[in-house]
C-alpha cells in the first residue's frame, strides 16, 4: 500500500513537470512569431543622416503605415521646428497619405492639426489655409468618430481664420449641406458650424444670411437637428442682438419647448435659462415663468434624463425669475425643489431604489442648495428648506452626502445668525463613516468653522460646543487610522484655523497634545511636517506664555534631547517651519541654539539634515545683535568641516559652505527687504499679542483687586451699622435721662406757680417753647422743618386740651408732658435713623466716585499704554529705516571698495606692463648693441684679412 502512494505521487509528480512544460512551450510561441525577419528589418531602417524634415518625407513615402501614423503624430513638433519647411515639404505629403487611408491615420491627422491650431504654433494665415482645405475634404468622412474628429478641427480652425475666408470657403458649403437632401450627419455638422461662426459676424450679416438657415434647421424633420440647433440658438441670439432675438428667436425656442421630443424640450428649456439674462422683465413674466411652470408639472411625469436636467439648473432658474414670480409661484417652485430632493427615496427607512438618476437629481439638488437659500430668505430657512437640507446631508448615498459637504460652507455663510440650525447636519458628516464625504468638507472646513465659531456669542457655554470639539478630534483620529495620508495632510493644514477660532486655554488642552502625538508617532514624511507646522502655528498664536513655554520646554525634551534619532529629525523639521512662522527675533531666541547643539549627534542622518538646514539658520541671523549667535554657527561648521568623517556628510557641509559664502552676494536687494519687511510685521504681532496677554493680566488682576476692596468695603460698613447702632441707642438713652431730670423740675416750678396763683390759659406759653427748643436742639440739624411742624401740631393739642377745664390743670399738664416724652423720644430715633441712612448713602457715594475714580485711572493708563505703543512702533520703523539705510551705505561702500579694487588690480596690471615694456626696449638695445659689435667685429675681421693680403705679398 505504501509502494502504492508513492507510486501515485511519483506519477502526478510528473505530470505536474509535464503541464510546466507545456506552459513553458506556449508562453514561447509567440515571442518566436513576433520577431521580425532581416527582410522586415531592412525595410524599417531609416539613414540616420537624414534631418528631421527629410526623414518624415521619407518615411510618408516608402515607410510602412506605423511609420506614417507615428510622422503625422509627430506633425506638431515638426511645425515648432521648422514651420516654413514643414508646410512646404511635409504637410502635401500628409494629404497624399490622407487620401485612402485608414481610421487610425486619419483620427492621428486630425488629432495633430487641431493640436497645431489649439497650440498658436503658426502665426501665417496661408498656413491656416492650407489646414481648412484638408479638413473641408475629409468633414463628410462615412466614419462618424473620424468626421467628429474632422468638425473639431475645423470649429478651431475657424477662431484663427478672417472673416472673408470663412464667408467663402465655410458658409457657402454650409448653406448647401444643410439642406434636407444631405445626410443627418452633414445638417449636424452645419448646425455646429453655425454656432462657432455667428460671432464672427456682425447683426446684418447674421439676420440677412444666418437667420434663414438658423429657423430651417430648427424646423428640421429630424430631432436630432432640432435639438443640435436649439443648444447653438445661445451663441446665436448674442450675436444677433436683444431685440432681433425677441423677434425672430425667442418664438422658435417656446416653439421649441412645446416639441414632441424630450430631448429638444429640454435643450429648448437650457437655453431658455441661460438666455434670461437677455430678456426683459414682461419676457420673463410672459414667457419664461409660464413655461417654466408647466415644465415643472410636467417633469413629474417625464423621464428622469429631463428631471436631471431641471435639477441641475433650478438654482440659476429661480434666481433669475426671483423678481418676477408671485407667492403662489415661489411656493410651488419650493415644493418642486423639496420633490427633488427626496426622489428616488423610499419612505420607509429612508432606503434608495439604487437608480443612477435619482442619485443625479439629489446631487444636483446639493449643488443648487445656495441658491436655494437666496431664493427662499434665510429667515425661512428652518420653515422651508431644513428638512429638505437634512435629508440630503443624511442620504444613504455617498456621493449625495459628498456633494451636500462640498456646499456646505455657502449654506452656513448665507444662514449668518441662524447657523445654529445646521448645527445637527456638520456633526454628522464630521462623523460620517465614508471618508470621500470627510474630504469634501475639509476643502473649505476653514470658511465653516470661522462661519460657526465666530456667529455664537456665548458659544463656550452652549452644549453643542464640546460636541463640535469633539467631532474634530473624532474626525482627525479616524482619518489618522485610514491609508489616506493625503486627506489627513489636508486636515492638518485646515486645523491650523483653529489657533484664531478657537481661545488659547481650550486649544492648549484639547488639540495641542494630540498634535504632538502625531507630529512623534507618525511615519508619513507629508503627515509630519504639516503636524510641526500646524504644532507651530499653535505656538504662535497662544497668549499665556506659561502654556507657550511648557510647549517649547516639550518641543526640546522630547525632539529635540530625545533619544530616539526619528525625533531628532523632526525637530530640525520644526525648525524649519519655525523660520517660515515666527519673527528671526523668537526664532534665534528659542529654536537656534538647540538646532545648533545637534552638530554633536552621534547619528550621520539628524548631523547631514542639519547640515541642509544651516543656509536657512544663516539666513535668521543679522548682525551685530547677533554677532555671538553667528560665531557658534561658524564654530558648528568648522567642527563638522574638521570632525566629520561620514562621506554623505563632509560632501554635504562642502556644498553647504559654498551656499553660505554666496549667500549675501546672490540674493537680491529688494527681497532682503521684503523679507525684513515681513519679519517686522511677525515681530510686531508677537509683541502685540504679549502686550494683550499683559493687559488681561492687569485686567484679572483688577477685577480680583475690586472684588477683595468691595468685599472689604461691605465689612467695614456692616461693622460701622453697628457701631452706630450702639452709638444711637446711648446718646438716644442720656437725652432722654436728661430730659426727664429737666421735666421734672419744670413740673414742680409749675405746680408751685399754679397752686400760688390764679392760672389762664397763657400761663404755659413761656415753658413750652422752651420744651420745643429743646426738642429742636436734641434732633440735630437738617430736620427743623420736620420737627417744626410736629412741635406746631403738638402745640395745638396741648392749647386745646389746656383751655377745657382749670380744675384738672395740674393733672392735664402731667399727661401731656409724659405724651410729649414718649413723642420726643419716638422723634429722636427716627432722627437717628434717618442719619444712619443718610451716612450709608453717603458711603455709597462714596465707593461709587471711587470705582470712577478707578476707572478714569485704568482708561489713562490704557491710553498711556496705547501711546508708548505707538511710540514704540514708531521708534522701530526709524530704526528699521536706519537698519536699512545703514545696509544700503554699506552695501554701497563695499561696491566702491569693489571698484577700487579692481582699479588696484588695473594699476597693476598697467605697471606689470610699463615693466614689460622696459624689459623689452632693454632687450632691443642689447640687440642693438650685440648688432654693433658684429658689425665692429666683421669691421676688424675685413681689416684682418687686408693686413694678412698685404704681409703675403710683402713675403712675397
Amino acid at each position: 500500500m505504501f509502494s502504492s502512494r508513492m507510486t501515485l505521487n511519483q506519477s502526478s509528480l510528473l505530470y505536474g513537470q509535464l503541464e510546466d512544460l507545456q506552459e513553458l512551450a506556449f508562453i514561447e510561441r509567440p515571442i518566436r512569431r513576433s520577431l521580425k525577419t532581416a527582410e522586415e528589418i531592412d525595410q524599417l531602417t531609416v539613414d540616420e543622416d537624414l534631418n528631421d524634415i527629410e526623414r518624415a518625407v521619407y518615411l510618408l513615402s516608402m515607410g510602412q503605415e506605423v511609420q506614417r501614423a507615428s510622422v503625422i503624430s509627430n506633425l506638431p513638433s515638426l511645425v515648432r521646428q521648422n514651420p516654413a519647411e514643414t508646410f512646404r515639404r511635409v504637410v502635401p505629403k500628409v494629404r497624399e497619405v490622407l487620401n485612402g487611408a485608414g481610421a487610425e491615420i486619419q483620427l492621428a491627422a486630425a488629432a495633430s492639426f487641431l493640436t497645431i491650431l489649439q497650440d498658436d504654433i503658426i502665426l501665417i494665415h496661408t498656413h491656416t489655409y492650407s489646414i481648412l482645405k484638408t479638413v473641408l475634404l475629409h468633414l463628410n468622412h462615412r466614419d462618424t468618430m473620424v468626421s467628429n474628429a474632422w468638425l473639431e478641427t475645423l470649429l478651431s480652425a475657424i477662431n484663427a481664420l478672417p472673416k472673408e475666408t470663412i464667408k467663402q470657403e465655410v458658409l457657402n458649403p454650409l448653406l448647401y449641406q444643410s439642406q434636407l437632401s444631405h445626410s443627418l450627419q452633414a445638417r449636424l455638422a452645419s448646425c455646429r458650424i453655425l454656432g462657432k461662426v455667428a460671432c464672427k459676424f456682425d447683426s446684418h450679416i447674421m439676420k440677412k444670411e444666418l437667420l434663414p438657415l438658423v429657423r430651417s434647421l430648427c424646423q428640421d424633420v429630424e430631432f436630432e437637428v432640432r435639438a443640435s440647433m436649439c443648444r447653438q440658438l445661445e451663441s446665436i441670439a448674442r450675436a444677433t442682438g436683444m431685440d432681433d432675438t425677441r423677434a425672430e428667436l425667442l418664438p422658435e425656442l417656446v416653439e421649441l419647448a412645446d416639441d414632441e421630443e424630450s430631448s429638444v424640450r429640454l435643450a429648448a428649456f437650457d437655453t431658455l435659462i441661460n438666455l434670461m439674462e437677455m430678456m426683459d422683465s414682461d419676457d420673463r413674466l410672459h414667457v419664461v415663468v409660464p413655461l417654466v411652470m408647466s415644465v415643472c408639472e410636467v417633469s413629474s411625469q417625464a423621464d428622469e434624463a429631463v428631471v436631471a436636467s431641471l435639477s441641475f439648473q433650478f438654482g440659476k432658474l429661480c434666481s433669475g425669475l426671483a423678481g418676477c414670480l408671485s407667492d403662489e409661484q415661489k411656493g410651488r417652485l419650493l415644493q418642486r425643489f423639496k420633490v427633488l430632493c427626496v426622489a428616488g427615496l423610499q419612505t420607509e427607512g429612508n432606503q434608495t431604489d439604487g437608480n443612477n438618476e435619482s442619485t443625479l437629481i439629489r446631487c444636483n439638488c446639493c449643488y443648487n442648495l445656495p441658491a436655494m437659500v437666496v431664493f427662499a430668505d434665510s429667515t425661512h430657512f428652518l420653515s422651508e428648506l431644513y428638512p429638505s437640507f437634512s435629508s440630503l446631508c443624511c442620504d444613504p448615498e455617498v456621493s449625495v452626502r459628498r456633494s451636500a459637504s462640498a456646499s456646505f460652507h455657502q449654506v452656513v455663510k448665507l444662514l449668518g445668525s441662524n447657523v445654529q440650525l445646521v448645527h445637527k447636519e456638520l456633526l454628522s458628516l464630521l462623523q460620517d463613516d465614508a471618508l470621500e464625504v470627510l474630504d469634501a468638507l475639509m476643502n473649505h472646513l476653514e470658511e465653516t468653522l470661522e462661519a460657526v465659531l465666530s456667529r455664537g456669542e456665548n458659544l463656550a457655554l452652549d452644549n453643542k460646543f464640546p460636541e463640535l470639539l469633539s467631532a474634530l478630534l473624532l474626525a482627525e483620529q479616524k482619518v489618522g487610522c485610514s491609508l489616506r495620508w493625503r486627506l489627513h495632510e489636508k486636515l492638518l493644514q485646515r486645523y491650523s484655523c483653529l489657533a484664531r477660532l478657537l481661545p488659547g486655554e481650550l486649544l492648549h488642552q484639547s488639540f495641542s497634545p494630540r498634535i504632538f502625538i502625531i507630529l512623534t508617532t507618525n511615519k508619513v514624511l507629508p503627515v509630519q511636517k504639516e503636524a510641526a507646522r500646524t504644532f507651530c502655528t499653535f505656538l504662535r498664536y497662544n497668549r499665556k506664555q506659561e502654556q507657550r513655554q511648557e510647549m517649547m520646554e516639550r518641543l526640546i525634551q522630547d525632539l529635540a534631547q530625545g533619544r530616539s534619532y526619528w525625533n531628532r529629525l523632526r525637530f530640525l523639521d520644526v525648525c524649519e517651519m519655525a523660520t517660515e512662522i515666527f519673527s528671526r527675533k523668537y526664532f534665534n531666541k528659542h529654536f537656534l541654539i538647540p538646532a545648533l547643539e545637534l552638530v554633536h549627534d552621534p547619528v550621520a542622518n539628524v548631523r547631514y539634515k542639519l547640515c541642509q538646514l544651516l543656509p536657512r539658520l544663516r539666513s535668521s541671523l543679522r548682525l551685530p545683535a547677533d554677532k555671538q549667535l553667528l560665531q557658534q554657527l561658524d564654530f558648528c561648521v568648522q567642527k563638522l568641516l574638521c570632525r566629520e568623517k561620514d562621506k554623505d556628510v563632509v560632501a554635504t557641509i562642502r556644498k553647504t559652505v559654498l551656499e553660505l559664502d554666496k549667500l549675501d552676494l546672490t540674493e537680491p536687494f529688494h527681497k532682503r527687504q521684503e523679507r525684513d519687511l515681513l519679519d517686522q510685521k511677525k515681530e510686531k504681532e508677537e509683541t502685540l499679542l504679549l502686550e494683550m496677554e499683559q493687559l488681561e493680566r492687569q485686567q484679572s488682576e483688577g477685577k480680583l483687586n475690586s472684588e477683595k476692596h468691595t468685599e472689604r468695603k461691605r465689612r467695614d460698613s456692616k461693622t460701622s451699622l453697628s457701631a452706630t447702632k450702639s452709638m444711637s441707642v446711648s446718646s438716644s438713652g442720656a437725652a432722654l435721662s436728661s430730659s426727664s431730670k429737666e421735666m421734672r423740675k419744670a413740673k414742680l416750678s409749675r405746680s408751685r406757680s399754679l397752686s400760688s396763683q390764679p392760672t389762664t390759659s397763657k400761663a404755659a406759653n413761656p415753658d413750652r417753647p422752651l420744651k420745643v427748643k429743646e426738642l429742636s436742639s436734641t434732633s440735630g440739624p437738617g430736620k427743623s422743618s420736620m420737627l417744626s411742624s410736629k412741635d406746631d401740631s403738638l402745640r395745638t393739642a396741648h392749647f386745646t386740651m389746656a383751655t377745657q377745664s382749670t380744675s384738672s390743670m395740674p393733672v392735664l399738664i402731667r399727661s401731656n408732658t409724659t405724651s410729649l416724652l414718649d413723642r420726643a423720644s419716638t422723634l429722636d430715633h427716627r432722627t437717628s435713623t434717618m442719619d444712619h441712612r443718610i451716612s450709608t448713602l453717603d458711603q455709597r457715594d462714596h465707593r461709587t466716585s471711587t470705582l470712577d475714580h478707578r476707572t478714569s485711572n485704568m482708561d489713562h493708563r490704557n491710553n498711556m499704554m496705547e501711546q508708548r505703543t505707538s511710540t514704540m512702533d514708531h521708534r522701530t520703523s526709524t530704526v528699521d529705516h536706519r537698519t536699512s539705510t545703514v545696509d544700503h551705505r554699506t552695501s554701497t561702500v563695499d561696491q566702491r571698495d569693489h571698484r577700487a579694487s579692481t582699479m588696484d588690480q588695473r594699476d597693476h596690471r598697467t605697471s606689470t606692463l610699463d615693466q614689460r615694456d622696459h624689459r623689452t626696449s632693454t632687450v632691443d638695445q642689447r640687440d642693438h648693441r650685440t648688432s654693433t659689435v658684429d658689425q665692429r667685429c666683421k669691421t676688424m675681421d675685413r681689416g684682418c684679412g687686408v693686413k694678412d693680403s698685404q704681409s703675403r705679398k710683402l713675403s712675397m
